[in-house]
């Protein structure tokens, strides 16, 4: 099942095994579950700590449970978990052996206090690139919590269960039988959510901060990089993020940042996290900001009531997934609305979708999806795509995709549980018209997330930031960087020197401003 590579890395990580472990299998007679023994011999075999027992008694087949011998095991795998999700299994494996997590000592704590039994069932694809930090959170916290137990369910092997659960995304947890929530999930943000208090013993403890000489807020690639020149400069750094890593967290490959061939957005975004913390920044996660009030001391007010001060500020909140804004794309978002061909792919194999847009992500995405879908129709309100040649040269190639351009999506119908259709008028002619589809794909390009500046800092009129060539606004003190700026290309390394560039020259206002007169 594992090549000899993957045993070599694998029998090194499994060194690390502090206590024994168990593997539990539930098995049938389907080829899948044949495969699945055969990663579980292969796994047993490299570690005189892991046994493996074949009697388990799990409903879904085929399956295989972790735990220590003689307990309960708490944490499933409902599916193979290799792709995205070999490392959850890692993970899984050596947090069962008592090897120490990577989190912060207050939230293992915060973790271990949780009131109540907690069930969490995770369907997920395994081409999703959100769903290992959602597995990975909630297998953490069974390890931890032996009223916690956490199962993963591959959607792609267990249809039956994702039509009966009425899942059109992923990855979607259950609580029980009530959904938990959908989407990318921080461990952070999985405990607020089941510990109340969370948010309130955190606006207290921001309140309590004295004014940072320069504070950032956003986590993403510019925001990590303002924060890394700041704290260089031995000056108090603060940043705020709702999410660290931010848009990056949902880009799959990346193959254009400078001296590194290829990764992913997840790695690189573990990596600015991890850079950042090596300096003396303070990072104030799971924050959104809603108020910026200009003044010596610039006030940023808080979702949670909190507020924090600073001398200088550094807006870098980078932008989201534009949406067509048309009837019924709301209300069916997440039931055949989606925004993420890797991670929803999956989940409409064989069935019919549509893409709208004709840039390089929908071109990109409707490659992607003709090899899993029935069909794929790409819808374009330009008259011709306007994606790179050899993209449409690919696309073209493909006998299941139909491309329709003068096309302006007018409205999502659906049958009041999931999409059944799109509504379009051909903009040549003003005929309206009809695709009876299951899935919709929008990849209409980004908005910037500037909505709670809007009367208080300079925007364009695409709601971007307006910024000088130092990142300065037109606030004294307010500079800006990224993706939510009028910065004309919006990539990775250019939002990062754009967040060094903001950085320097907030150090040098901070200079300027705090000398004698």
């Amino acid at each position: 099942m594992l090549d000899a590579n993957i045993k070599a890395q694998l029998k090194a990580y499994l060194e690390k095994l502090q206590r024994p472990i168990e593997l539990v299998a539930s098995l049938d007679d389907s080829a899948k579950a044949q495969e699945m023994r055969g990663l579980l011999v292969d796994i047993t075999a490299l570690s005189s700590k892991v046994s493996l027992r074949e009697n388990g008694n799990a409903t879904l087949r085929p399956s295989f449970a972790i735990g220590q011998p003689g307990e309960a095991p708490r944490i499933t795998f409902a599916g193979i978990p290799m792709g995205h999700e070999f490392t959850s299994l890692v993970l899984a494996l050596l947090q069962t052996g008592g090897h120490p997590p990577k989190v912060d000592a207050a939230v293992i704590e915060q973790i271990k206090a949780l009131p109540g039994s907690f069930n969490f069932e995770t369907f997920i694809s395994l081409s999703c690139h959100n769903c290992p930090d959602v597995v990975q959170a909630l297998n953490l916290m069974a390890v931890l919590n032996p009223n916690v137990t956490s199962t993963m369910i591959d959607g792609g092997m267990f249809q039956g269960e994702v039509e009966r659960r009425k899942i059109m995304a992923v990855p979607t947890v259950f609580q029980g039988d009530a959904e938990f929530g959908a989407g990318r999930m921080s461990i952070e943000e999985i405990i607020a959510k089941l510990d109340t208090g969370a948010a309130a013993r955190d606006a207290e403890k921001i309140n309590a901060k004295e004014a940072y000489d320069v504070l950032v807020v956003g986590g993403g690639p510019a925001g990590a990089a303002a924060a890394i020149y700041a704290a260089r400069k031995g000056i108090r750094t603060g940043l705020l993020a709702e999410r660290f890593g931010g848009q990056v967290m949902d880009t799959l490959a990346i193959e254009n940042f400078i001296s590194v061939k290829a990764t992913d957005g997840p790695k690189l975004a573990m990596g600015l996290e991890e850079h950042v913390k090596d300096y003396d920044v303070d990072v104030m996660n799971l924050q959104r900001a809603t108020q910026l009030i200009p003044g010596d001391l610039i006030e940023i007010k808080l979702e949670n009531g909190a507020s924090v001060k600073s001398k200088s500020v550094i807006l870098s909140t980078g932008a989201r997934w534009r949406e067509m804004n048309v009837p019924g794309e709301q209300e069916y978002r997440g039931k055949g609305v989606a925004y993420c061909p890797h991670c929803d792919g999956p989940l409409f194999k064989g069935k019919r979708v549509a893409v709208i847009g004709g840039g390089n992500s929908g071109v990109e995405a409707a490659i992607d999806l003709a090899g899993i879908v029935g069909h794929v129709t790409l819808l374009e309100f330009d008259g011709q795509l306007r994606a790179d040649a050899v993209l449409q040269k690919k696309l073209h190639s493909l006998p299941n995709v139909t491309v329709i351009v003068k096309a302006l999506s007018t409205e999502v119908t659906g049958n009041g549980e999931k999409v059944n259709g799109l509504i379009y008028k051909d903009r040549d002619t003003d005929e309206v018209k009809r695709i009876d589809l299951e899935g919709i794909f929008v990849q209409i390009g980004l908005l910037p997330n500037t909505d709670w500046l809007k009367g208080t800092v300079g925007l364009s009129n695409r709601g971007e930031i307006e910024i000088d060539a130092k990142g300065q606004t037109d606030v004294p003190g307010v500079f800006a960087a990224g993706d939510c700026t009028t910065v004309p290309y919006k990539q990775i390394i250019i939002a990062m020197g754009a967040g060094a560039t903001a950085s320097l020259a907030a150090f040098d206002h901070l200079i300027r401003t705090s000398a004698p007169a």
